[in-house]
């Protein structure tokens, strides 16, 4: 499945439908918290990282890997688990996000991003 990029609000039915296609249950997502926008679809966090950084100038630093479950409840919807989380650099030494400044800027971008 091609990775989609996104920039404009899209509807929870849809990221359904993507899930579905893929994993089944869950969609994987880098979401850009510099930038304000997301990559969806890939089969890999590491190859939405690309997506993003060689399309859309994305920093390693703002790029954070999750996976998206669209038919839980929005408490629950987000997992922060990702191999791309790693970056000691930038004080995250876990697959999960630390920083809890940083898991709520995802959260709002993705409630931006995705609409029920």
């Amino acid at each position: 499945m091609p990775i989609i990029i996104v920039k404009m609000p899209m509807k929870r039915e849809e990221v359904e439908r993507l899930a579905e296609e893929e994993f089944g249950d869950l969609v994987k997502a880098v979401v850009d918290i510099e930038q304000g926008i997301m990559a969806l679809g890939g089969e890999l966090h590491a190859d939405e990282e690309v997506e993003l950084t060689e399309k859309e100038g994305s920093k390693r630093e703002y790029t954070w890997g999750i996976n998206i479950y669209p038919k839980k409840d929005e408490k629950e919807w987000i997992e922060f688990d990702s191999m791309i989380n790693l970056k000691p650099v930038f004080n995250n030494r876990s697959r999960s996000v630390d920083s809890d400044e940083i898991q709520e800027k995802i959260k709002q971008i993705v409630r931006k991003l995705i609409l029920e």
